[in-house]
């Protein structure tokens, strides 16, 4: 781009450096950077777990702690399948973390912190941990405001990849499955046929349950049933990629009564043989946890005693260097005890979970494999784990009359599955048929909240399970197209109020008072006060009562009222 001899030659003569040659040693520079890093030899800053040697060759850290620590890190996610698992039982057992900081005034020190989710992925992310010398995993730009931005390649955008460099905790094909694991667990990019790892909720088919229409993954949705959780198995990726209804919504809880009998039916000639492999792994798994916190307890012993010497060192004379050195070591002493009160309750605790009378308890019930899947401290997820191992997935099929379910083994082998669908909630909640008949029996002579004294009385509850009361009864009467007591009433011939006051040529107050003094026969229709008359009790002309006189004086004094009043 530039001819080199001109520029020095220009620079030389004026005596500063221009651009150019200024582009031209970055240019250089960065060729040289490039170079070396293409050939591995570039140092650039380390996780944890590895350090340079003298010749500036990439070691495993010679710290046994550091090294075991990693090593359970990654051995936990091959187990739980999950970087949230593997951060909560790094917490819950109390394990931390290595780290050396980049920056600060504990830099490059290693320092001990509990583990946190975005430190988890961190770790499994990084390929460096596989063994791999790599350089360009992101990049950086600055916008016009001067702020920097880090935006994250893609695997064939970075700049350098160089397998087997150093020695590594994990090789590449783990490395490799530990990011498609990653990528599967994660819903925003998982990809066709992925699984995920099993949760804590009730749905046993949780991420192995494939849809018959689609064959995509079925999701998990909940619903509130009398008290409890009920799982759905819902497939709802049709409508996001064409136009149309969702493939299919099918309920769980039968589809896992039957998958749940299917594996007691496989598992129960091998059963001892696995509660034998599974009581194997939990101890060696406790031996792990116990032999890291016994590096922990070590390591805190350590700090203390270098503080110790530290403190014996000092000229006693020198306070202000003795108070400090004695403040760290009573710091130093108080971290040893609380990381000793941590180990030994810690120990208590295994020797609870795996002590003898456990492990008499595993070998009871591995004869028993039924008790042990349907044992109450046995969690959903250790069923949802239990069951991976010896299924690989289930594609299910909704008919009008049943559900169709077919599971693949881990060995290839096959089964097929029909259940009856089962009925739908609102089915359920319908009144019975005695209780329907019952109602429309005191109809005829009835109204609705008499009708509900009655059928409580007897004993009658509604569809929920309820007493009954007008509302409920009126509901029914009109679900069910009975007719009210005043349709059936109008049927046999009563009358109401206007055509009895018509036909007796009264007014409606008068017929009022007959239903009072019982002149009238009146049937109630309702609790709003709506009566029927009997058009054939009408009382003649001649029977009817008149009106009482008034006392003498009394419409007199009125009218005298409104003459006294005129006058004056």
């Amino acid at each position: 781009m530039y001819n080199v001899k001109l520029v020095f030659y220009l620079s030389c003569y004026k005596g500063t450096m221009s651009e150019a040659e200024l582009h031209i040693l970055r240019a250089r520079l960065q060729g040289g950077y490039m170079s070396k890093a293409r050939r591995g030899e570039l140092c650039i800053r380390l996780p944890v777990g590895f350090v340079y040697d003298a010749a500036s060759k990439v070691q495993l850290d010679p710290d046994r702690q550091v090294r075991d620590i990693i090593a359970l890190f990654f051995s936990t996610f091959a187990r739980t399948g999950s970087a949230g698992d593997t951060f909560r039982t790094f917490n819950q057992q109390g394990l931390q973390f290595p780290c050396r900081p980049p920056h600060g005034p504990r830099m490059g020190e290693l320092v001990w912190n509990d583990l946190s989710y975005s430190r988890t992925l961190e770790v499994l992310h990084n390929p460096r941990y596989a063994g791999a010398f790599v350089l360009g995993r992101s990049r950086q730009r600055k916008d016009g405001a001067g702020r920097r931005t880090t935006r994250k390649l893609s695997r064939e955008e970075w700049s350098v990849l160089l397998h087997d460099m150093h020695d590594s905790y994990i090789s590449w094909d783990e490395f490799e499955e530990n990011q498609q694991r990653l990528i599967d667990n994660n819903y925003r990019t998982r990809g066709t046929g992925s699984t995920t790892p099993p949760r804590e909720g009730t749905a046993l088919l949780q991420g192995i349950a494939l849809c018959g229409v689609c064959g995509k993954r079925m999701t998990v949705h909940y619903h509130l049933r009398k008290g409890g959780l009920v799982p759905w198995y819902c497939c709802s990726r049709g409508p996001m990629r064409w136009h149309g209804d969702k493939c299919q919504e099918i309920p769980g809880a039968v589809i896992d009564e039957s998958i749940s009998k299917l594996v007691v039916e496989a598992v129960t000639p091998m059963a001892l043989e696995v509660a034998l492999s599974v009581q194997e792994e939990l101890a060696s798994r406790f031996e792990e946890a116990d032999r890291l916190r016994r590096e922990q307890v070590e390591r805190a012993r350590y700090d203390a005693e270098a503080a110790r010497r530290r403190y014996m060192k000092v000229d006693p004379d020198n306070r202000l260097v003795a108070d400090t050195l004695e403040a760290d070591w009573n710091d130093k002493l108080r971290v040893l005890g609380k990381i000793r009160e941590e180990y030994e309750r810690s120990c208590q605790d295994d020797k609870q979970l795996l002590g003898p009378k456990q492990r008499e308890r595993i070998e009871a019930l591995a004869a028993d494999f039924p008790a042990v899947w349907s044992a109450a401290s046995t969690t959903d997820k250790d069923r949802k784990r239990m069951l991976r191992l010896i299924i690989e997935d289930v594609t299910l099929f909704k008919h009008p009359e049943e559900i169709t379910a077919h599971a693949r083994f881990r060995g290839g082998a096959t089964k097929t599955l029909s259940v009856v669908r089962p009925v739908p909630s609102w089915k359920t909640w319908l009144t019975p048929l005695q209780a329907v008949s019952e109602i429309d029996k005191l109809l005829d002579q009835h109204t609705d909240s008499e009708i509900a004294e009655i059928l409580n009385q007897k004993g009658y509850r509604s569809g929920k399970g309820l007493r009954f009361h007008s509302k409920i009864v009126s509901k029914i009467r009109r679900d069910y197209g009975l007719k009210n007591k005043y349709d059936r009433l109008r049927e046999r011939g009563m009358m109401t109020i206007d055509e009895v006051a018509k036909k007796a040529k009264v007014i409606r107050q008068t017929v009022r008072r007959w239903k009072k003094n019982g002149l009238l026969q009146a049937h109630p229709c309702n609790n709003k006060g709506l009566y029927l008359f009997s058009p054939t009790l009408i009382p003649p002309r001649n029977q009817r009562p008149s009106r009482k006189p008034k006392p003498v004086g009394e419409s007199n004094d009125h009218q005298s009222r409104k003459e006294v009043q005129f006058e004056v």
